[in-house]
């Protein structure tokens, strides 16, 4: 890979653009310690047929990565989360070795050997002597700047870091770290393959520890600057207020004194003397710890561990976003999905109030003279989209739906993030119009957060006005002059495909299913399910029927014989693009009124159902009712009402709260 000269156009979401190089074919992890074979099974098991080789100077530590990776599959297995064939292909095609010759064929080779400049720059060397000039190679450096890591290389340009987390099977975030050494084209190419595979790649810019670890490392350097005032175990209790693990239990578990020390010399060396590591990380191996503390942390500990954690929290959050190091939303999802953090930082940061901000990042400036300060008042850094991406592609705007921790499903937040940026772009003239695409390959939207609705159930009121909250962006959708486009990349399920039924055409993948799995959970949708599609594609009437009242999946091949679904692509760059032309074919459309009676066929009734009686009932009359009705306002309010009615029947506290406990509803008792 030569540098190139020219810079690709940057997209927030990795698969707007057309791929630039191919998916890899023969993947290698050098470093088969704690990360590297977690890393080798994520790749395997989201690309089986590729082929990959694990890669270590002891033979033992060879062996014992494949026996994980043959131990993960077993378990995948077992627990129905991959097919028989699956696993078969899985397990085909690993290598290990102990020789870097077997790097010969592979296309993409990511170190993961211990955070020490001198060993990665000697792997480097080995690499580089064995692979062609085409193939690319990442680092898994947690902190380490990639000048240092590639500055010795031959071609420095076609490496850079992906820095993976723990456990690198299962956790989705991965850094990608940009520099100036590196091709421009290799970062997004590189966020391509990992968010087609899976992943959630963030962006990071080119200092010490990049993004994440400016978080983590700080976090657990504090932690231990308190030890002259707290245990270990008080601390990771009061921690425990802000993260799921403490920072102590967290060191035991990855071994991550020596880490923590590297990584503070490095910030301190490159930074002052305020990052400078703990003095006890280099006398400690193991932090003792107990469940809870032997007797009530007194408050006035408890508050100058609380202010403590908080302060540099939301000192390194607010010096990421002033230097330009990642971008607040990104910030926000990797503290939460990677380090384990309750709230992002500007989001207990909002909780914790501006005034009670200032005061807590101020005893830390008077504490810890050199931590960075906000650069603007504190509520400034509050301006941004947390759940949605925005791009502009041919004048559309592109609008991601990214939860990625919940298959991208809608709340409140969310919805009212997608409102805003229709709301700021419709008037203007330069806009042509709308595509609604979720993030990745496999989710469009999987539905509604139930949110608050559990506490609303058995007050229909209630039940029904929480439905007309939840329609605000639909509604809006229906009155609107520029056209708005779906996109399925993936799954649509619930509320999710009632938004998809209400913009103006939908487009998908080929392979995506959409489902309305409401009566699972013993309600009727309520956002418009029973009406709109009747309206919209009544010769579909049979199709949605059984949707409806044994929530049968369609396919989107299906839909579109129906003429639901517009148009089907193979990808998803492809998707967005045909996306795109349409909004632009849709310009002058003239808006299509959902006014007026239509004609459905009766519902097949069934002596047995797995679901419950009662809600069937309440689906088909609202549906048959509805239809009847002369204006969509009118029908929709019937959907509301009848969504509120169920909400008091006893299947729908059985549904919700299977739903809760992750076991499987029984609606036989409650009819």
């Amino acid at each position: 890979m030569r540098k190139s000269d020219r810079h690709p156009q940057h997209y927030l979401n990795p698969l707007i653009s057309a791929p630039l190089r191919p998916m890899p074919q023969a993947v290698a992890v050098v470093g088969c310690g704690s990360i590297g074979p977690d890393i080798g099974y994520y790749i395997k098991s989201s690309l089986p047929e590729i082929k990959l080789v694990l890669i270590d100077i002891q033979q033992a530590a060879v062996d014992s990565a494949l026996k994980r990776l043959e131990s993960y599959t077993e378990k995948g297995l077992a627990r129905g989360k991959i097919r028989a064939d699956q696993a078969q292909r899985i397990g085909q095609g690993i290598i290990g070795a102990t020789d870097y010759d077997a790097l010969a064929e592979c296309d993409w080779v990511i170190e993961a050997a211990t955070e020490n400049l001198a060993l990665k720059q000697r792997i480097m060397f080995e690499i580089e002597r064995r692979v062609s000039t085409d193939a690319i190679i990442t680092s898994n450096s947690s902190s380490l700047p990639p000048a240092r890591i590639f500055g010795q290389m031959q071609h420095p340009e076609r490496a850079t870091i992906t820095h993976f987390f723990a456990p690198a099977w299962r956790n989705v975030v991965v850094e990608v770290i940009e520099w100036s050494g590196a091709d421009p084209y290799l970062a997004p190419h590189l966020r391509r393959v990992l968010c087609e595979t899976g992943k959630l790649p963030l962006e990071s810019t080119d200092v010490a520890c990049f993004m994440l670890d400016r978080i983590f490392d700080n976090w657990c350097n504090e932690s231990a600057l308190l030890l002259d005032q707290a245990t270990a175990t008080e601390i990771d209790y009061v921690a425990g207020e802000y993260v799921h693990a403490g920072p102590f239990f967290v060191l035991n578990l990855a071994q991550g004194n020596p880490i923590i020390v590297e990584t503070n010399t490095l910030q301190a060396d490159e930074e002052g003397e305020h990052y400078r590591p703990a003095p006890i990380f280099k006398s400690v191996q193991r932090w003792a710890l107990s469940r809870n503390p032997e007797g009530p942390v007194s408050d006035d500990v408890a508050a100058a561990i609380r202010d403590r954690l908080r302060g540099i929290y939301f000192s390194q959050a607010v010096d990421i976003v002033d230097r330009g190091i990642g971008t607040a939303s990104d910030l926000e999802l990797g503290c939460r999905l990677a380090l384990g953090f309750k709230q992002g930082p500007f989001e207990l940061m909002k909780q914790t109030g501006d005034r009670e901000a200032n005061r807590v990042l101020h005893r830390l400036d008077s504490e810890r003279s050199g931590m960075p300060m906000p650069l603007k008042p504190v509520g400034g850094y509050q301006d941004f989209l947390r759940h949605i991406l925005v791009d502009d592609l041919d004048n559309v705007k592109i609008i991601t739906l990214r939860r990625p921790e919940a298959f991208n499903t809608l709340h409140d937040e969310m919805t009212d993030e997608i409102l805003s940026v229709i709301r700021s772009y419709e008037d203007v003239s330069t806009v042509s119009g709308f595509v609604i695409v979720g993030y990745g390959v496999k989710s469009f939207c999987a539905g509604a957060d139930i949110g608050r609705f559990p506490k609303l159930l058995g007050d229909s009121d209630a039940c029904a006005q929480y439905a007309r909250d939840c329609s605000r962006l639909l509604l809006h959708l229906d009155e609107m002059r520029k056209p708005v486009v779906a996109a399925l990349n993936g799954m649509a399920l619930g509320g999710g495909l009632e938004l998809a039924m209400r913009c103006h055409e939908i487009l998908a993948v080929r392979g995506v299913v959409m489902q309305l799995p409401e009566i699972t959970l013993g309600i009727a949708p309520g956002i418009g399910a029973m009406v709109v599609p009747y309206r919209r594609w009544p010769n579909a009437a049979q199709d949605f029927h059984e949707m409806l009242i044994n929530a049968r999946k369609m396919t989107v091949e299906r839909a579109h014989e129906l003429g639901v679904v517009h148009g089907l692509a193979d990808d998803v760059p492809t998707l967005i693009n045909l996306a795109v032309a349409r909004v632009k074919a849709l310009v002058d459309r003239e808006p299509i009124s959902l006014d007026g009676a239509v004609s459905i066929p009766d519902f097949e009734h069934t002596h047995e159902t797995e679901f419950s009686i009662e809600v069937t009932r309440l689906i088909e009359q609202c549906v048959s009712r509805a239809a009847e009705v002369e204006t969509l306002s009118a029908a929709l309010e019937l959907g509301y009402q009848t969504f509120g009615l169920s909400g008091c029947t006893k299947a729908a506290q059985e549904g919700i709260d299977a739903f809760l406990q992750d076991r499987q509803a029984d609606f036989r008792v409650t009819g």
